[in-house]
């Protein structure tokens, strides 16, 4: 999966479409991202023996195929994909924006 931690990504398509935020948590084996602000849900806890009852707000993970990462230079978005550039005589891999055929660096 070509989404990390703290990427800033654009969901593009469901309820939330539109809707910009960082992503908090990568669950890799389910295909699945919780991004900031997207996809809040209230749990309704029922109050047990001297406990009170309560709200609990908490932001759902959502598909994968359903954001697109968005480059916080420029603001555009796309595809990621990786390059191999040449840093002082060392390859580097590095993350990259695919558009319209040019790369850009998401770092």
């Amino acid at each position: 999966m070509k989404i990390k931690t703290g990427d800033l990504v654009r969901v593009i398509s469901g309820k939330n479409k539109g809707k910009e935020g960082k992503v908090t948590q990568v669950f890799p084996l389910v295909e699945r991202v919780v991004v900031d602000g997207v996809n809040a849900l209230t749990r309704h806890l029922k109050g047990r023996g001297q406990q009170t009852g309560q709200k609990i707000q908490f932001h759902a993970p959502i598909h994968v195929s359903n954001v697109k990462l968005v480059s916080a230079k420029s603001g555009k978005q796309g595809r990621a994909g990786y390059k191999f550039i040449d840093q002082n005589g060392a390859k580097k891999k590095v993350r990259v924006i695919r558009k319209a055929g040019s790369v850009e660096d998401v770092e």
